[in-house]
């Protein structure tokens, strides 16, 4: 009897070893496919996640999931491929649209130059304005289109936040200086490194201050905080607060929104 009890303990003590090894075979094949997930979702590559393991279920999940992965990337390449083709097409609009703006523009000059009554120059005036708002947008257009294709080149490197922003300050320098403004500067004395593209950061600081130069009361607050936060404070008289909420709209600027005095005087028979 002694020897069937005992019998019984070391099968069950086996059964009981093979379930736990089992167990943290699966956990560790559970990790692996976890981490494999992981890192196909995060990386451009066509290799799927194998599993060593032969139980059928975890299989199953692998071949699942490669499954999805496949169709992942098949959506993500589809969805590449209409954004250049995007690109490419704003591109080659704000290119096309240059040539006739530029005609309007050689033949408003000539209209300018015919002597003409006070309506006659409001109107002319109305178009050259609008023609102008116009040439600036399909500019920006075409800008953008650039950046958003550069933005693909983005190439990150150690910089020093604070000679990044030395350096748009004094690029700024004699366009702040026209409109009388004086930056009030506040850094940290400790330097703060971020692993940023220089060109691309530059050219954020320049639109800022840039837009700074053109809507502000004639003042400037900068600050750098020691979290690497960077912030730009000014007083801008001129704009409404709708203008103020849709400042960070794309495509959207002050001058667009605007209507010129004049433009609705011809449906009005003025």
């Amino acid at each position: 009897m002694q020897n069937l009890l005992f019998g019984a303990i070391v099968v069950l003590l086996i059964i009981s070893i093979a379930e736990f090894l089992y167990i943290l075979s699966l956990r560790s094949s559970i990790r692996s496919i976890a981490r494999d997930f992981s890192e196909k979702l995060s990386m451009d590559t066509n290799t799927t996640i194998s599993v060593s393991m032969a139980d059928p279920e975890i299989r199953r999940l692998a071949l699942r999931i490669n499954r999805e992965l496949k169709a992942l990337r098949k959506e993500r390449l589809r969805l590449q491929q209409g954004d250049r083709e995007l690109k490419n097409a704003v591109t080659n609009i704000a290119h096309d649209l240059r040539t006739p703006l530029a005609a309007i523009s050689g033949y408003l000059e000539l209209m300018e130059a015919v002597p003409t009554d006070e309506r006659g120059h409001r109107y002319l005036r109305v178009i050259r304005e609008r023609t102008e708002a116009l040439k600036r947008l399909t500019e920006e257009l075409f800008q953008y289109s650039v950046i958003t294709s550069a933005c693909e080149d983005i190439h990150p490197a150690k910089l020093s936040l604070k000679s990044e922003v030395e350096i748009a300050l004094a690029g700024a320098y004699g366009m702040l200086s026209e409109r009388g403004i004086v930056p009030e500067i506040h850094m940290p004395e400790t330097d703060l490194q971020r692993e940023l593209d220089h060109t691309a950061l530059q050219r954020i600081l320049s639109n800022i201050l840039s837009n700074t130069a053109k809507y502000s009361a004639g003042d400037l607050k900068l600050v750098l905080t020691e979290d690497g936060e960077l912030r730009f404070q000014n007083r801008a008289p001129g704009l409404s607060q709708v203008e103020a909420d849709r400042l960070f709209d794309r495509f959207y600027t002050v001058e667009n929104a605007k209507v010129p005095p004049g433009l609705a005087c011809p449906s009005q028979g003025c």
